[in-house]
């Protein structure tokens, strides 16, 4: 069988051709779009268009390949963010892109309608600018209601993805669980907090589980496509809940997914929501049937992305691997970045506001980008320490080892630092944990395997993971203690 993943992230969208041979899954990239934040007037936008121009190439691609034998395709991608439609499928609204500076400027209203340790009680979501909740707040508070109320409904970017294809208004429940509007104990949206800020029901479409089949590709796709049709499934479609199911780290491991974000936790059975996860802004996150998720946002590499678009941009053909190539002579940075900072939060003049950061706290700035790109992932590895002492305070489990998945996971100098700093084992891999956690659930929906746990083994048979032991010399204890006394007491809820 052939199945399709189509994974969306903040800096690209890949399109995955996936087979299932014995006791492996293959995995084969066979389209690639760049994607980023367009900036308008002020205003953040993701080009939705262009994204979905190249789902429709991918597809095409595949039915080539296959013979027209593609059993199923799902959709993942970033969550929260959103488009409003008509009753005949119109698109209203752009997709607005969640780094938009909207929220912040109307943070103070959102704060003052609900009290927060109640909005955290009924969804267990971490306070955060980038939520739906605060996206809509906002968008209201700009004078935009308008839209709201005179819409069908509001369909986030997966579920867009899937309504063009099949004509079928559907959310995927890990998307809804995060957008802090969903209570977990009635399994549905929260009346109370919609009540509160004024926000209709119906503009929501009814929810669906992952492994869900939505609908087939719609008959005027098929032609464009020439293809007798495909299955649109619905997978975890928070791309984060897809690559937590790839971890497949032994002995309960806390989980990194590493990407333009570093999304750390660990597996549960049902939500924990009590007053130290609200706060140190410790999130529940829905996901398939048995494998929900606590977690915490760390920023990932987005800080590092920026900085090799300010590159390009200067005609500076540089990339990751050339810059951790660089940063591997400086292994002991003068300076280890706070990378949670809201300074390094949106984009443009990363570098400058790095430099202005070392200034203030080394009183010099990094020699060159090979020392700055040492700062950020030392910075990224305190965090993930404090993160993860935070976890086993709030969960109770003790963690013995770390699994690293996505494409932070392919730095050998992110990895090395984790293991040294948290004094771990550090298994790194699978790097498209995203793709085969979406192709995961699609084989369950498919009767291909029978559970996770069986597609895990089948992950971990067919792609490459690398294990990084610590060093053991315990170097870093008294820098780690000087961090957490500079972290800005702002960035700690």
């Amino acid at each position: 069988m052939y199945v399709l993943a189509f994974d969306l992230g903040g800096s690209s969208g890949k399109m995955y051709l996936a087979t299932q041979q014995e006791e492996k899954i293959s995995l084969k990239e066979i389209l690639k779009v760049e994607n980023h934040p367009v900036e308008v007037n002020g205003n953040l936008y993701w080009d939705f268009f262009r994204i979905y121009e190249s789902v429709l190439e991918g597809i095409r691609i595949a039915v080539r390949e296959t013979k027209d034998h593609v059993d199923s395709i799902g959709f993942d991608s970033f969550c929260n963010d959103f488009a409003l439609i008509d009753t005949k499928g119109t698109i209203l609204s752009p997709v607005r892109c969640y780094r938009d500076s909207r929220t912040a400027r109307h943070q103070k209203h959102m704060s003052s309608v609900m009290d927060a340790k109640e909005l955290y009680r009924i969804n267990g979501n971490q306070r955060a600018l980038f939520n739906t909740l605060p996206q809509i707040d906002a968008m209201k508070e700009d004078g935009c209601g308008w839209m709201l109320d005179h819409c069908d409904k509001l369909l986030f970017v997966s579920d867009l993805l899937s309504y063009c294809l099949t004509g079928e208004k559907r959310t995927e429940y890990t998307t809804a669980s995060v957008t802090q509007m969903f209570d977990y104990e009635k399994m549905s949206w929260s009346d109370c907090v919609l009540d509160a800020y004024h926000i209709r029901k119906s503009i929501f479409a009814p929810l669906v589980l992952p492994g869900t089949v939505v609908g087939n590709t719609r008959p005027e796709i098929n032609r464009i496509l020439g293809t007798k049709g495909i299955p649109v499934t619905a997978v975890c479609q928070h791309d984060t809940a897809s690559a937590f199911l790839a971890a497949v780290g032994e002995d309960d491991p806390v989980i990194i997914s590493a990407g333009t974000w570093s999304v750390m936790g660990c597996e549960t059975e049902e939500s924990i929501i009590h007053e130290s996860g609200f706060i140190w802004n410790i999130a529940n996150e829905g996901g398939y049937q048995g494998h929900h998720r606590i977690l915490r946002n760390v920023m990932g590499t987005w800080i590092l992305q920026e900085v090799l678009r300010e590159e390009r941009e200067k005609g500076r053909a540089l990339t990751f691997a050339g810059l951790d190539e660089w940063a591997e002579t400086y292994p002991n940075p003068a300076c280890a970045l706070d990378v949670d900072l809201e300074e390094f939060y949106t984009p443009g003049q990363m570098q400058e506001k790095i430099e202005q950061y070392w200034m203030r706290h080394v009183g010099r700035k990094p020699e060159n980008l090979g020392e700055l790109a040492s700062g950020v992932y030392l910075g990224l590895a305190f965090k993930y320490r404090f993160t993860i002492e935070k976890l086993e305070e709030y969960t109770g489990k003790h963690f013995r080892s770390v699994n690293i998945v996505g494409g932070g996971a392919k730095s050998s100098l992110l990895c090395r630092k984790i293991a040294d700093v948290c004094g771990f084992p550090v298994e790194a891999g699978p790097f498209d944990a995203t793709a085969y956690g979406n192709v995961l659930i699609q084989m369950i929906a498919k009767g291909v395997i029978s559970s996770v746990e069986e597609g895990r083994r089948m992950i971990r048979n067919s792609c490459e993971i690398r294990r990084y032991e610590p060093s053991g010399t315990g170097e870093w204890e008294n820098k780690y203690r000087e961090f957490k006394k500079q972290m800005s007491k702002s960035n700690l809820p």
